[in-house]
């Protein structure tokens, strides 16, 4: 075992004195050293709880014959960091969680790991560590909370609270309505109820094998996962020693291509696009935006789930069948899903899904009846974003699918935001923010806060937003996001002025200034990308060292 390097041998007596300092006996010498990477944090609806589930998981270890050494990582809540310079903090933890990983494992040399994430960034840097660690890993989450409902029975969730603050701030709704949405829309813990960021994550790792069945739906607080829970934990020392489960022999490029077949009938977080890029680039597994743009193309959307224009939420998708009917339906259309890829549990992916069914059409439609016979999600390019733009089709109305609109630009989302609250923006109007990119930001702010105020002001059918910047799973309209180069390494968004036509054709997958040629060479001779003052050290080295969305927003390791 990896572990025999810190209990095996003479020369490793003082390294036993200190592990029987914790509780360890001669006997447990002899069995996998477990680590469980937990991501417990007070302030996160999806993680406070998580304490409880590392205990729970600890004690299964312990009954299958493993000896558990549980630790924590970070976490940020992005909707809490919403709006405000906490943002910036929230793709760089990624990087922290995902070196945390790395730094506990292989210092301590423990054979395998459970890891139990939630939210937001947590699940990919917990991927991303993990991938350069390569032990045998199994994953599973806290699991999704319930959706809210109005006092009239209305599905509602965090992204409805958002859009209420555009409501209120033209007056539409009352401080009363907007209390009442505020205690209503977040009912229990758990990560938040639509197919945000925290559930595509989650519903992907189902996808690429490395969780069991049920980890992106399965209600947080219920028994059922509960046992969920004690289900990993018992996996995880079932495979500790067994070479054929080491992740990087799980997150191959079949198990990247199923994770973003999931991803595109499921309509899932542009943000999505982000981690996979980056997940992969750790797993050497060579994807990038055309491999992404290419399963679209085949891929069918047949779940539409909150905010993407529907009042499905998580719990309704485990009661249609969850992911395994989803991946079934898929793959009736023959090669779309590589049904060989292994899965954690030992069985492949073709053989989990071959009895599920769908329990709910209305829910998960079968492809005959797919909302779109494209995948979820767009891959972008044009003279406006060389090197490319996503975009999540599911959460846009047809009519804005092209749209050509006039160019209203703010360096920053704090800018964008007291705009679009002054009445700046008008229908007609493509909103650019710049200067948000992972470099500009720094730290790639999501932008929940501008787009939920187009939407709850009345605009999202009379306006587009385009940024270097990302945005929150719970964004819907015509939001075009990860613009690469972004305009702090002198993309062209920088240069776009005021009066700019710019137009949006999904169906060409095309993203375009109307300027000619010739004027973006004049502007580019006197353009110098501003530059922001960064206050934190760490945020300064974050901004030197990271690339850009296209990329993965990963971190350059040649410097």
């Amino acid at each position: 075992m990896r572990s025999d390097r810190i209990k095996k041998g003479f020369e490793r007596a003082p390294h036993r004195s200190l592990l029987r300092a914790t509780g360890l006996t001669d006997a447990d010498f002899e069995k996998p050293f477990v680590g469980i990477a937990n991501s417990h944090v007070d302030i996160i609806p999806g993680h406070f709880f998580l304490q409880e589930y590392g205990r729970i998981a600890k004690d299964e270890i312990r009954k299958a014959g493993g000896v558990p050494f549980e630790f924590n990582t970070i976490g940020v809540d992005d909707g809490i960091a919403m709006g405000h310079e906490g943002m910036r903090y929230s793709l760089p933890s990624r990087e922290l969680i995902a070196d945390s990983i790395e730094t506990m494992m292989n210092a301590h040399c423990l054979d395998a790991l459970l890891c139990i994430p939630n939210c937001d960034k947590i699940v990919p840097g917990m991927l991303m560590g993990a991938l350069r660690v390569d032990v045998p890993t199994v994953f599973v989450s806290g699991g999704p909370m319930k959706a809210g409902h109005k006092a009239d029975g209305t599905p509602i969730d965090l992204n409805s609270v958002f859009e209420a603050v555009g409501q209120r701030a033209q007056r539409q709704i009352t401080d009363a309505e907007l209390h009442d949405l505020e205690c209503r829309a977040c009912p229990s813990g758990g990560s938040c109820s639509g197919m945000f960021t925290a559930n595509s994550m989650n519903v992907l790792c189902e996808a690429m094998g490395v969780a069991l069945p049920g980890n992106g739906t399965i209600l947080a607080l219920t028994p059922e996962r509960e046992a969920l829970v004690r289900r990993a934990a018992r996996r995880a020392v079932e495979i500790a020693a067994d070479e054929r489960f080491r992740l990087r022999r799980i997150v191959t490029a079949d198990a990247v291509h199923n994770a973003m077949v999931v991803d595109m009938a499921m309509g899932g977080s542009t943000n999505t696009v982000l981690h996979m890029l980056a997940i992969a680039r750790e797993a050497g597994v060579e994807f990038g935006l055309d491999d992404i743009e290419a399963i679209a193309g085949k891929v069918s959307h047949i779940a539409k789930i909150a905010p993407s224009l529907s009042t499905v939420h998580m719990e309704d998708v485990h009661r249609a069948g969850g992911v395994p009917a989803v991946l079934h339906e898929v793959a009736r259309r023959g090669g779309l899903v590589r049904e060989g890829a292994l899965t954690v549990t030992g069985e492949t992916v073709g053989e989990r899904i071959k009895d599920a069914k769908i329990a709910d059409p209305a829910v998960i439609h079968p492809l005959e009846d797919a909302y779109s016979k494209v995948g979820g999600l767009a891959v972008l390019h044009g003279n406006l974003a060389p090197e490319g733009a996503v975009v999540k089709t599911a959460g846009i109305q047809p009519s804005m699918r092209k749209f050509t609109g006039k160019a209203i630009c703010f360096d920053s989302q704090d800018e964008a935001a007291a705009g679009i609250m002054a009445g700046k923006v008008k229908a007609g109007h493509f909103v650019v923010i710049r200067y948000e990119g992972p470099k500009g930001g720094p730290g790639m702010q999501e932008m929940l806060s501008p787009t939920a105020l187009i939407m709850g002001m009345g605009l999202g059918e009379q306006v587009a937003l385009v940024t270097d910047g990302r945005f929150s799973g719970a964004t819907r309209g015509a939001c075009i996001g990860h613009v690469s180069p972004e305009a702090a390494e002198g993309g062209a968004i920088g240069l776009v002025r005021d009066g700019d036509a710019i137009t949006i054709d999904v169906a060409a997958r095309s993203l375009t200034l109307d300027v000619p040629d010739a004027e973006l060479a004049r502007r580019r001779e006197s353009f110098r990308p501003a530059k922001k003052e960064i206050r934190s050290s760490w945020l300064r080295r974050y901004a030197h060292l990271v690339t850009n969305a296209a990329k993965g927003a990963v971190l350059r390791s040649d410097v």
